[in-house]
């Protein structure tokens, strides 16, 4: 059995998914369905990231991707501000 080499395994599938355009999203695409999955953004609190920071962006992040091969036109925004306040932006 061949070594795992995980940079070489990361790179095949990085040119994968753009070369099929996996994360592209076009919002007028009415072949497919739409899911709009909201992803909330991992603020730091503290020094680092920690599990918890895990426990609310895992769970959202992986059943964005299930439904993105379930063939949805999936949009996925990551920390959306839809109120742009001054201290915000």
């Amino acid at each position: 059995m061949a070594k795992y080499n995980p940079i070489e395994t990361e790179n095949k599938w990085r040119e994968r998914w753009k070369k099929e355009q996996y994360y592209n999203v076009d919002l007028n695409d009415e072949s497919r369905p739409k899911f709009y999955n909201l992803v909330m953004f991992p603020y730091p609190s503290g020094d680092r990231l920690h599990v918890g920071h895990w426990y609310n962006f895992g769970p959202a992040d992986s059943f964005g991707r299930y439904m993105r091969m379930k063939g949805y036109n999936v949009f996925e925004p990551m920390g959306f501000d839809a109120f742009g306040l001054p201290a915000e932006n």
